[in-house]
């Protein structure tokens, strides 16, 4: 009978460890569900589990639409150059707004004045791993910690700097295991809560349709995900910048956010 019992608890335990990797090991794409008439969007009822991690993806404390507090938290997934980070760069010191630059190696390696100037112009720099890797496939946190560990070391070569503690997974994709890793090692994982389709250089928005789209999605406590190399981007966040102003909204940094999900 115990003998049996043994048994017993070895398949249960077994079964227990394979749900347990299966779970933690499932992927998924972020994706954001938008809301009319600038309503803050709502967490996916699949991502729940982020709210075991320390995660942000709005800020939850501007959660009432009516709010008097109007705040926008702008950040950029930039890998490299091509003249747009430059010029959105131009436009945030000329506004005076400050947002958060989530960066890989090759940036540093290819336009190292380009980070020194993010650092120095008091905006975050943050981790978007060294190459770009599907963070969502990495199973241990080992191999975690050193993409994106590489990335910090080239960082304070360059800058003399630590790299802010947020990391945001590239293209999106993250698995539970994922999150774990980054908070264990101290990072706070950043989604969004809105995006549009500004990544391809060959396949642009026309500028009104994107200030359209960026201005009719507008909710309290969003935090934006645009990408610098927009040439798009480039020509329209000036007038963006100035139309929430107008609107009473302030631009915020990440690390004024002291709510997680």
């Amino acid at each position: 009978m115990i003998k049996k019992f043994s048994i017993f608890m070895t398949l249960v335990l077994a079964v227990n460890i394979f749900s347990f990797n299966v779970l933690g090991g499932t992927a998924y794409s972020w994706y954001c569900k938008r809301a009319k008439d600038h309503i803050q969007p709502t967490l996916p009822s699949e991502f729940e589990f982020i709210n075991d991690y320390d995660c942000i993806y709005i800020d939850k404390s501007n959660a009432d639409p009516c709010s008097s507090e109007k705040k926008i938290y702008l950040t950029f997934d930039a890998g490299y150059e091509n003249g747009n980070v430059e010029k959105i760069l131009d436009v945030l010191k000329e506004n005076d707004v400050r947002g958060a630059f989530f960066i890989l190696s090759n940036l540093i390696n290819t336009s190292p004045n380009l980070v020194k100037r993010m650092a120095d112009e008091g905006h975050l720099v943050c981790n978007h791993t060294s190459k770009h890797k599907d963070m969502s496939t990495v199973k241990d946190v080992d191999s975690f910690k050193n993409e994106l560990e590489n990335l910090e070391k080239l960082y304070i070569e360059l800058t003399g700097k630590q790299m802010a503690k947020y990391f945001r997974p590239p293209e999106g994709k993250f698995s539970e295991d994922m999150l774990k890793f980054a908070s264990q090692l101290g990072y706070k994982t950043v989604f969004w809560s809105f995006a549009y389709a500004d990544w391809d250089n060959g396949a642009q928005m026309t500028e009104n349709a994107a200030k359209r789209k960026i201005m009719d999605n507008i909710h309290n406590g969003a935090i934006l995900l645009l990408h610098p190399t927009s040439a798009t981007n480039a020509a329209i966040i000036g007038d963006i910048i100035k139309d929430l102003k107008s609107q009473g909204y302030t631009f915020g940094m990440l690390d004024e956010i002291d709510m997680c999900i």
